[in-house]
C-alpha cells in the first residue's frame, strides 16, 4: 500500500490552528486543538462578478478571468455595439470602440493585443477584422469568406489567430481562416459544418477547439494547425453558450438545447473528455460569451433579456465569497434627501433629510456601529441635503441646507451632539463636500440658483475657494481638501451629467468621465480610490463604479434602487460600506439599510472521518 509520505513527500502535521495560505490539493494535518484530522477539498462554484457597464448579448470575448476584453455584441432586435469592456476581476473599464458595430462576432487573444473577426452588420454577414492594442482597435485585412455567428481559437494572439465555422445567409459553414498578423488563408475544413457557437470555443491556430453549436451539436473537434479531427463530444449537445480556455482545459456553459431549452449546465474539458460540473451558472442563459479557462472562466451578458450578468467560474481548494450588497438593518427614521459622514462604514453617521407625504424636515441623527443604528443627538435645525461628506462619525459638519428656506447656518457633530458654528459665507443646498471638520470643502449647490461656488473650511472660519469648471448640484463627494473628488449632478439646464472634477487644494481639473450621467450619488474613499453608490436619473438605479485616479469600473450592484440616500464616505473600492434611508421606487422616504463587503476567499477546509 502507498503510504501517504510517499504520495507527498511529507509527513501528516500536528498544528493547533488550520492553515490559511497555500496548501497542496489532499494535503492532510492533524488540528491538536479540535483532535481532528483535516484537509482540503476542490470545490467548483459559480460567483457572481461587477456586471458589464452596456447589456448585451453575442459579443466576443477573450483573455482571461482577471484581464478580459469584451467587444460589440447586440441589445435585439436592432441595436448593435461597437464598445468595448475591459474587466480586471473586479470590474470593468471602458475601452476602445470597434471601428464596425456587429454582433455575433468571434474574438481571440488577450486583452491588450485581441482581435475580433466576421459578425453580424443587421443585416449583413461580415468580413470585417479589427486588432486591439489595449486601447484601440485598427482595421485588419478581411476575411476570405464573410460569417456571422463563428468560433474562435480563442487563446491565439492576435498574429497568429484562428476562426472557423458560422454562418453566411442561408446555411452553417465548414471552412477555417488562419491570421498571421498580415492576412487571411484557407485552413481545413470542418468535419461539421455549424454556426452558433461564438462564444463558446477555445484553443490557439495550432491546438484549436471547435465545440457544440447549431443545429444543437454535442461534436467537437480538434485542429492540429494542418486538420480537424473528431473527439469526445459533449454530454449535453447545445448552441450558443459561453466558453473559453485551451485543448487541454476548456469549458462552456449555458446555452441551448433542443427544441427551445435554456440552459445553466457547465461542462469541463481534460483533453480527451467532458465532464458535467456540480457548478451551474445562477440562471440558464444564452447568448453569453466566455474567457479564461476551466479552472477560472468567466460568462458576460447574455440573452431574452438582454442581460449585464457576469459569473466567474473557479475549480480550486478556495471557496470563494463574492463581493456583494446585502440587506442591514433598517435606519429608525425613513426619510431622504439625507447626507453621512464617516471615514468606516461601522463609524458612519447619517442626518437630516425630509418625510413624506407632509414635507416633514428632519433632525435626527443615526450612528451605525458595524451592526445595528442607533439614535444621537439631533441638529437643532432640522433640514435636508446640508453639504454632504465632511467629517468623521464624531466630527462632522452640517452646512447649509434647506428648512423651507435655503440656510447658510453651520453645526459640528462631536460624536453626540451638534453646536452651532460660523455660518457659510452664503445660503446654499445641494452642495457636495469633501475633507473633514477642521480642514473641508463644499462646492457647487444651489444658492439663489444653481452655482459653481466653492468654500473652505478651518474649524473656525469659512473662505472663498476657485469655483467649479461648471455649474451644478446634487453631486457626490470624498477625499480631502487637497486632494477632492466631486461626482456627476444635476447642471442648471436639468438632466445629470458624467464629469467628475479633481481638486489639489487650490486648482480644479477634469478626471475621468462617470459611465452613467447621475445625480443624488454617494462617493466614499478617496481621489485615487474611490467607490461611487446609488444614484437619481431619471430614477433611482443601483448602479455602483470604483476610481482609480483616472477611469472608472463597474462594480457589483445595489439589492436595491436608490437615491438621495446616506452612507459611509470614507472607504475605497475594496473596503466595507453601508447606505441608510434615501428614496426607492415604490418608498419615497425609505428606512433602507444595505452593506456592500468585498470578495473573500477561505481554504475550503474537511474535516476527515475517523476509524
Amino acid at each position: 500500500m502507498t503510504t501517504y509520505r510517499e504520495i507527498h513527500g511529507r509527513s501528516i502535521k500536528a498544528v493547533s490552528t488550520d492553515p490559511t495560505g497555500e496548501v497542496t490539493e489532499g494535503e492532510i494535518w492533524y488540528n491538536t486543538t479540535s483532535d481532528t484530522f483535516k484537509s482540503v477539498l476542490v470545490s467548483e462554484a459559480w460567483s457572481s462578478g461587477a456586471p458589464l457597464a452596456t447589456a448585451r448579448e453575442w459579443a466576443a470575448s477573450s483573455g482571461t478571468q482577471t484581464a478580459a476584453i469584451v467587444s460589440g455584441g447586440y441589445a435585439l432586435p436592432s441595436t448593435k455595439y461597437s464598445n468595448t469592456e475591459e474587466y480586471n476581476g473586479s470590474g470593468f473599464a471602458v475601452g476602445g470602440a470597434l471601428n464596425t458595430a456587429r454582433g455575433e462576432l468571434a474574438g481571440s487573444g488577450p486583452q491588450t493585443a485581441a482581435l475580433v473577426a466576421g459578425g453580424d452588420t443587421l443585416p449583413g454577414a461580415s468580413t470585417a477584422s479589427e486588432t486591439y492594442n489595449g486601447s484601440s482597435w485598427t482595421n485588419a485585412p478581411s476575411l476570405g469568406t464573410a460569417r456571422f455567428s463563428l468560433g474562435a481559437a480563442k487563446q491565439g494572439p492576435s498574429t497568429a489567430a484562428l476562426v472557423f465555422g458560422g454562418a453566411t445567409p442561408g446555411a452553417p459553414v465548414d471552412s477555417s481562416e488562419e491570421y498571421d498578423g498580415s492576412s487571411w488563408t484557407e485552413g481545413d475544413n470542418l468535419n461539421t459544418a455549424r454556426n452558433a457557437f461564438p462564444g463558446s470555443c477555445a484553443g490557439t491556430q495550432t491546438a484549436g477547439l471547435a465545440t457544440g453549436g447549431s443545429p444543437f451539436v454535442a461534436n467537437c473537434e480538434e485542429y492540429d494547425g494542418t486538420s480537424w479531427t473528431n473527439v469526445n463530444g459533449l454530454n449535453t449537445a447545445r448552441q450558443q453558450a459561453a466558453g473559453g480556455g485551451s485543448q487541454t482545459a476548456a469549458f462552456v456553459a449555458g446555452g441551448q438545447t433542443p427544441p427551445n431549452t435554456y440552459v445553466a449546465i457547465t461542462e469541463t474539458y481534460d483533453g480527451t473528455n467532458w465532464t458535467t460540473s456540480p457548478a451551474t451558472l445562477s440562471s440558464p442563459n444564452i447568448g453569453n460569451t466566455g474567457a479564461g479557462d476551466s479552472s477560472a472562466g468567466l460568462s458576460s451578458g447574455g440573452y431574452n433579456p438582454t442581460r449585464s450578468t457576469v459569473e466567474e467560474y473557479n475549480k480550486s481548494a478556495n471557496v470563494i465569497t463574492a463581493a456583494a450588497w446585502a440587506s442591514a438593518p433598517a435606519i429608525s427614521t425613513g426619510r431622504y434627501l439625507l447626507v453621512g459622514a464617516g471615514s468606516t462604514y461601522n463609524a458612519t453617521v447619517v442626518f437630516g433629510g425630509v418625510t413624506n407625504p407632509g414635507s416633514t424636515y428632519r433632525a435626527q441623527t443615526e450612528e451605525y456601529n458595524g451592526t445595528s443604528w442607533s439614535e444621537d443627538g439631533d441638529m437643532s435645525t432640522a433640514r435636508f441635503l446640508p453639504a454632504k461628506s465632511i467629517g468623521t462619525a464624531t466630527a462632522a459638519l452640517a452646512a447649509g441646507g434647506y428648512t423651507g428656506t435655503t440656510v447658510s447656518n453651520t453645526e459640528q457633530y462631536n460624536g453626540t451632539s451638534w453646536t452651532a458654528e460660523t455660518a457659510m459665507p452664503a445660503a446654499n443646498r445641494n452642495q457636495s463636500g469633501f475633507g473633514i471638520e477642521t480642514a473641508g470643502v463644499v462646492a457647487g449647490g444651489q444658492g439663489p440658483a444653481i452655482w459653481a461656488n466653492v468654500y473652505k473650511y478651518d474649524g473656525s472660519s469659512w473662505t472663498t475657494a476657485n469655483s467649479l469648471p461648471a455649474a451644478k448640484e446634487q453631486m457626490a463627494g470624498c477625499g480631502t481638501e487637497t486632494a477632492g473628488l466631486v461626482v456627476c449632478g444635476r447642471p442648471p439646464s436639468g438632466g445629470a451629467v458624467t464629469s467628475v472634477d479633481e481638486f489639489d487644494g487650490t486648482n480644479w481639473t477634469s478626471g475621468g468621465a462617470y459611465p452613467t450621467a447621475s445625480s443624488g450619488n454617494i462617493v466614499a474613499g478617496t481621489q485615487t480610490d474611490a467607490y461611487q453608490f446609488t444614484a437619481y436619473e431619471p430614477a433611482p438605479l443601483a448602479i455602483t463604479a470604483s476610481y482609480d485616479g483616472s477611469s472608472w469600473r463597474t462594480m457589483p450592484n445595489l439589492g436595491t434602487n436608490i437615491s438621495a440616500s446616506g452612507g459611509s464616505t470614507g472607504q475605497g473600492a475594496g473596503s466595507s460600506q453601508i447606505q441608510g434611508g434615501g428614496s426607492t421606487p415604490s418608498t419615497p422616504s425609505s428606512t433602507t439599510s444595505q452593506e456592500f463587503t468585498a470578495e473573500t476567499t477561505a481554504l475550503n477546509v474537511k474535516t476527515l472521518t475517523q476509524s
